[in-house]
């Protein structure tokens, strides 16, 4: 069987560009940088405004600026809580959410407990996970599992089916923070959960850390074709969390000067 010809250039980079513009509305345009400022976060507004981003995410004493700054655009905010350690105090997590959604925040991205797991108490992370979810109420709950730290594929499936029992709304894969962030491994294994799960409303992957490239993109997308079905990504179902990315995306979209005419 021999390998397929290369695509001629200029077909490679429509299909390029057809992936850039699958995934933009996708991003989760994100800045947890320790040193993220004021200004940044409204230059960060101002691209998710120009292209159409599903959300942006910020630290939490930020939201209150993306929401003056995104006011009419339907771009979400996204905020983190627990973030990026995973401790254990719930109460403390949950005064943390209700403050954040206080100020405006539409999406919660909480970071799983994942080290209570890993010692095998799963109570614990999941009494997280339900008391985030109960502050939420309406408001999207994403639950970041730290495969890169859980390592064991029955770590992260456990930790999959346990959010998604819990309530989660979308499972993602990482912080950023850590050594090893998103796999395509792990996204499997999580895709698998999300499969198994069924539920009366559709829940989520989101994947995040280490996202830089068109082609990074592509392969998750391919890859929740293959498991979901090519109808199931949407905004609603699949997110890409990464800030580099959006550069490159908006790059590729954009066609050369005089191409557009060709």
């Amino acid at each position: 069987m021999t390998a397929s010809a290369p695509l001629p250039p200029q077909d490679a980079a429509r299909v390029r560009a057809d992936l850039a513009r699958r995934a933009l509305p996708l991003l989760d345009l994100t800045d947890l940088s320790d040193a993220c400022t004021t200004a940044a976060v409204e230059e960060l507004c101002e691209k998710a405004r120009a292209s159409g981003v599903a959300a942006v995410c910020v630290w939490p004493r930020f939201v209150a600026d993306s929401v003056r700054g995104l006011r009419g655009s339907g771009v979400r905010v996204a905020t983190v809580v627990n973030f990026p350690e995973g401790g254990e105090a719930v109460e403390r997590t949950v005064a943390e959410t209700q403050a954040t959604l206080a100020d405006g925040a539409d999406e919660i991205d909480l970071v799983l407990p994942y080290r209570a797991l890993m010692r095998g108490d799963a109570e614990s992370a999941r009494a997280m996970v339900e008391a985030v979810r109960a502050a939420c109420g309406v408001r999207l709950l994403k639950v970041i599992l730290e495969t890169g730290e859980l390592e064991d594929p029955d770590l992260i499936a456990q930790a999959s089916r346990l959010s998604l029992e819990a309530g989660a709304d979308f499972i993602k894969t990482s912080t950023g923070k850590t050594a090893v962030s998103a796999t395509l491994p792990a996204a499997e294994i999580m895709l698998d959960a999300i499969r198994a799960h069924g539920g009366d409303w559709p829940v989520g992957l989101k994947v995040s850390g280490g996202l830089r490239r068109v082609e990074d993109a592509a392969a998750y997308l391919a890859l929740a074709d293959r498991m979901m079905g090519p109808d199931w990504v949407s905004p609603n179902t699949f997110r890409l969390g990464a800030s580099a990315l959006h550069a490159e995306l908006v790059r590729v979209e954009l066609p050369r000067a005089g191409e557009a005419a060709r």
